[in-house]
């Protein structure tokens, strides 16, 4: 963790797919990444910033993804899958606890966009073993609980961060 008075060095991760749904689904609105990103670099240097999606190639995607790109945040995609029972599939988890894990030993923030619990473990985890401090966005009626006691911090998502 820093402990000078140097600006925290801040990693950002953003599970595209759980903020789009849980803020269209409380709120009926669209999460407001440049507010987001302002917030962040107002209070250190943002070194890593990925957004993790889901390519579905179509034009709206495209410019939403232009725009995060533009705003500062590196995209990856996984392609859609349709399966034969109708149900889809894309998922980034593994992606993402890959990509933390391999940054928490470089910052002394990592900034997670998720309601998903499954990345509870993950944040106590890089907590334990590298004292890095865990920020955690989410929807409160839509974030796990257990990701919540995880974090050292938990930031709602509320009407602030919405557009």
């Amino acid at each position: 963790m820093n402990t000078s008075n140097k600006s925290p060095r801040i990693a950002i991760f953003v599970d595209v797919q759980n903020i789009y749904y849980t803020c269209r689904q409380a709120y009926g609105r669209q999460f407001n990444y440049h507010k987001l990103w302002q917030t962040l670099s107002s209070q250190g240097e943002i070194l890593i910033a990925n957004a993790y999606a889901i390519d579905r190639g179509d034009d709206g995607q495209i410019k939403f993804q232009d725009a995060l790109k533009h705003i500062g945040f590196n995209i990856k995609l996984k392609p859609f899958i349709q399966r034969s029972d109708g149900s889809a599939k894309g998922d980034w988890d593994v992606g993402i606890t890959i990509d933390i894990m391999e940054t928490a030993k470089e910052v002394d923030q990592i900034v997670l966009l998720s309601g998903d619990g499954d990345f509870d473990l993950l944040l106590q985890h890089i907590y334990k073993q590298h004292n890095v401090e865990t920020h955690v966005y989410g929807v409160p009626t839509l974030t796990a609980n257990s990701l919540i006691n995880s974090a050292c911090y938990y930031h709602e998502i509320d009407h602030e961060l919405l557009r």
